[in-house]
C-alpha cells in the first residue's frame, strides 16, 4: 500500500503550506487557511507552526 507525502504545495500564497495541508487531508485550501489564521490570532502557535512546516516539509 502506497502512503500519501505531505508536501508543500506550488498553488501558494506565501509557502505553499496551507495548500499542501488542504491537498494532504483533501480538504478546501481555503478551509486550512481560515484555521491556520484563526490559530494565529489566539495566539503565536499557527505562526510558529507555518513557519516549522515552511522549514520541515520539503516542495513538490
Amino acid at each position: 500500500m502506497e502512503g500519501k507525502k505531505l508536501y508543500r504545495s506550488r498553488n501558494r500564497m506565501i509557502a505553499g503550506v496551507c495548500a499542501g495541508v488542504a491537498d494532504y487531508f483533501g480538504m478546501d485550501v481555503s478551509l486550512v487557511r481560515i484555521i491556520f489564521a484563526l490559530l494565529v490570532l489566539a495566539g503565536t502557535v499557527g505562526a510558529w507552526v507555518y513557519l516549522l512546516m515552511w522549514l520541515v516539509v520539503p516542495e513538490a
